[in-house]
């Protein structure tokens, strides 16, 4: 499972927070500042400082800008041409524009606009492009390959934003949570920013309780409010996963038709896969007044919820869909080329412990490969499962 990042965020998340829990697990703030000034962008100073909230001593990161630098709204263009022109490695501003996107596609899909027309506010300014770019590098730094988080709180009452005064969660927030497990503490403040929601779901792997691991680092990030009866902080666990495989979140998102042609579930279901689903299945069932019907299920990321609920309702004949996020544990998993008597196959190979467990040839190049040659499809699948077996054996 390799090295992992878990977020506990008892009292939310914002982009500050995650950036102080990881400069308190030992992330440099010389080398994370190293890699900020890459960016280009002038008129920030990084600040970092020792705090208490409640009974936790907390690391504070505070992005401050000088006071001549004006606050500008900036499109999704604007930030990943900053991100683009900047000297950082590409595998990290990949991620970090990634973020950006999402929040842009939030922001899209509650305001009725487009991705390229959205007008980022705060979001857009110094602070939040430092923040998002720096979890990121400070992710990097620590070395993980897997990110984990808590169940978010909600959080309660109104914020004023550049849009007027919203209920908490914000719309764009609540968006960037659609499918990912959170909480109601009863805190009338708003816990989990834009920001800080936007980095935790694209980056996590999962949602919920903590995976098995080793923990070796504990930080802790203080956000800026002291709330009433809890301590303001999030921490991190950085460690080694347990190598038996990983836990992660995924959602399921279902609906049931009953008046739809049977000849329009398969573009259905390659649509859904073309979005993002990483399983699709039907089941057939009895309905009320004694009506056979069908039960589509789908599975995806929690951050996919969204694209699957909108093509069921574009390619079927449903008026609801519904989901639920759960937790599954998955082998860790590669694909190989096995050498056969017939030619070369893929496979995947799974992995318990690393110890491998299955080698399961590809089917669909196997019926390609009994097509070719004229052969049955079992002959040629039977000694790709013979020569899988001595990969495995071996």
């Amino acid at each position: 499972m390799g090295r992992v990042v878990y977020f506990d965020c008892p009292s939310g998340a914002s982009g500050d927070m995650i950036l102080g829990a990881l400069v308190d697990a030992g992330v440099s703030v010389e080398a994370l500042r190293a890699e900020l000034d890459k960016l280009g962008v002038p008129g920030w100073t990084l600040g970092v400082r020792e705090v208490r909230r409640g009974a936790f001593r907390a690391t504070k990161v505070d992005v401050q800008v000088d006071r001549d630098v004006p606050r500008v709204q900036r499109h999704l263009a604007d930030i990943t041409g900053i991100l683009g022109g900047s000297g950082l490695a590409p595998g990290l501003v990949a991620t970090a524009t990634r973020i950006f996107a999402r929040l842009a596609e939030a922001e899209a899909r509650v305001h009725g606009t487009t991705v390229d027309e959205v007008h980022f506010h705060e979001v857009g300014a110094i602070d939040a492009i430092v923040d998002v770019t720096g979890a990121v590098i400070g992710l990097h730094l620590l070395g993980a390959e897997t990110v984990h988080v808590s169940a978010l709180p909600l959080g309660g009452g109104f914020v004023d934003t550049a849009h007027g005064r919203m209920p908490i969660p914000g719309p764009g927030t609540a968006e960037l949570l659609r499918g990912f497990p959170v909480v109601d503490t009863g805190v009338r403040a708003e816990l989990v920013t834009p920001t800080g929601a936007a980095i935790l779901t694209t980056l996590a792997a999962g949602g919920g309780p903590m995976p098995a691991m080793t923990v070796e680092l504990v930080g802790y990030g203080a956000g800026t409010a002291d709330l009433p009866g809890t301590p303001n902080v999030l921490r991190c666990f950085v460690g080694e996963g347990a190598e038996a495989g990983g836990t992660e979140t995924i959602v399921q998102v279902e609906t049931t038709i009953d008046d739809m042609s049977p000849q329009l579930y398969e573009p259905l279901m390659d649509r859904l896969f073309e979005v993002g689903a990483l399983d699709v299945f039907l089941t057939p069932v009895v309905m009320k007044r004694s009506r056979p019907g069908t039960v589509l299920t789908a599975l995806c990321p929690p951050d996919r919820v969204g694209d699957l609920a909108r093509v069921l309702f574009e390619e079927s004949t449903t008026i609801g869909v519904r989901w639920t996020a759960m937790s599954r544990a998955r082998l860790e998993r590669e694909m190989v080329t096995l050498t056969t008597a017939y030619g070369a196959v893929p496979a995947k190979v799974s992995r318990l412990g690393g110890r491998i467990v299955t080698v399961t040839p590809e089917f669909a190049e196997v019926a390609r490969i009994a097509r070719e040659k004229s052969l049955p499809v079992r002959e040629v699948l039977d000694q790709a499962r013979a020569d899988a077996r001595r990969v495995r054996d071996r």
